[in-house]
């Protein structure tokens, strides 16, 4: 009797050690391309902390004032018939003009871009705008006014001498805050811009929804997928 032989299909050893190295560089590639992504928006959030510096150090050399500071007559002078305004009315820690400083919280402004006269800070954006130091709405009514960072947080300046810090204890002439930033970027935001300290320095971070005052969060309490305001101290 002839006996029937039966092959038997399947994979070999050979066939699928390739596949598991095709999908292991698959996997790096994805891991890699993330990498990369996160260390970009790292860099862009890194850049917007130094280019709000530049723009005041830049703006008081030009002008001999602070953006936000100057008052109806010395904008006009400036800008001409442009859309500058000037802050009023006069309220504590808000609205003084010639003071020497930018008066009111980084936050200043609604998150539609309706924002408030009031606040020196809020007009920070459209005075530095209107002078060319920078791109933007210089309409408050403009919903994309204000400026936001990679992750879509909100980016904000206020000035020493006026409003208690934001975050507790830190010091410097001015402060340039930045909402909404995930806690894997925070500490890579310190490391490269200070000390790797979160908690102290001259960059610290508290989640984000803190109010005014409220002490740096520690770098190991830091959690990676958790939101938080960063500020920048100069």
């Amino acid at each position: 009797m002839n006996q029937m032989k039966q092959q038997q299909s399947g994979f070999t050893l050979v066939e699928i050690a390739i596949v598991l190295v095709i999908i292991g560089l698959l996997l790096g590639g994805v891991l890699k391309g993330q990498e990369l992504i996160n260390s970009a928006k790292v860099k862009n959030m890194i850049g917007d902390f130094r280019s709000v510096s530049s723009l005041v150090y830049a703006y008081q050399d030009r002008f001999k004032a602070f953006p936000g500071d100057q008052n109806q007559n010395q904008l006009n002078d400036a800008f001409g018939n442009a859309v500058s305004a000037a802050c009023a009315p006069a309220a504590a820690n808000q609205c003084a003009q010639n003071n020497g400083r930018i008066d009111g919280s980084w936050q200043a402004g609604n998150a539609d871009g309706s924002g408030v006269l009031t606040d020196e800070s809020s007009l920070f954006w459209q005075h530095v705008r209107q002078a060319n130091l920078t791109t933007g709405p210089t309409l408050l009514a403009n919903t994309a006014y204000r400026p936001r960072n990679a992750d879509g947080g909100l980016i904000g300046v206020e000035m020493a001498g006026g409003l208690a810090p934001f975050i507790a204890g830190m010091r410097g002439s001015f402060f340039v805050c930045s909402d909404g930033i995930l806690g894997r970027y925070v500490r890579q935001i310190d490391t490269t811009m200070d000390d790797g300290n979160t908690a102290g320095g001259s960059v610290q971070a508290v989640p984000t929804g803190s109010a005014r005052g409220a002490a740096a969060t520690a770098t190991n309490a830091i959690v990676d997928g958790n939101q938080y305001i960063v500020c920048a101290a100069y």
